[in-house]
């Protein structure tokens, strides 16, 4: 398996990793966690808990763009030389923007947000052998 696809391994459980920040933040709040409708207890989360659900529904939104991006990237260019760079970088940045969003700090979130976002264009990019 190529670097860029190990990447991707890795990616599919950023999502989880801020979940297991946000849950037992959840039960500190508010004392037992509904099972039945945690939806509605998520809404009502506050503070670093909220920013760790946030930071998990973004990570399960980023691999929408970042798949296909590695996707393309592998089968159309597999003996690129720069893909590799671009999905350390892209992870990177992702566990960067959780730890970000986690502490409270908008302008790493957004930075890092920005720049893997463009490292996702970039791979596209290598697959259509532009980069």
């Amino acid at each position: 398996m190529t670097l860029p696809l190990w990447t991707l391994f890795v990616a599919v459980f950023l999502p989880y990793v801020w979940f297991s920040i946000a849950n037992p933040l959840r039960k500190a709040e508010f004392g037992v966690l509904d099972n039945r409708h945690p939806r509605l207890q998520e809404a009502k989360q506050t503070g670093m808990g909220a920013r760790a659900n946030a930071a998990s529904l973004n990570a399960f939104e980023a691999l929408a763009i970042y798949t296909p991006a590695v996707l393309v990237a592998h089968v159309l260019s597999p003996e690129s030389a720069l893909a590799p760079k671009l999905a350390v970088a892209w992870l990177v940045l992702r566990v960067a923007h959780g730890a970000f969003y986690v502490a409270d700090k908008p302008a790493g979130r957004t930075a890092s947000f920005a720049l893997a976002t463009l490292c996702a264009v970039a791979l596209f990019l290598v697959g259509a052998h532009v980069l």
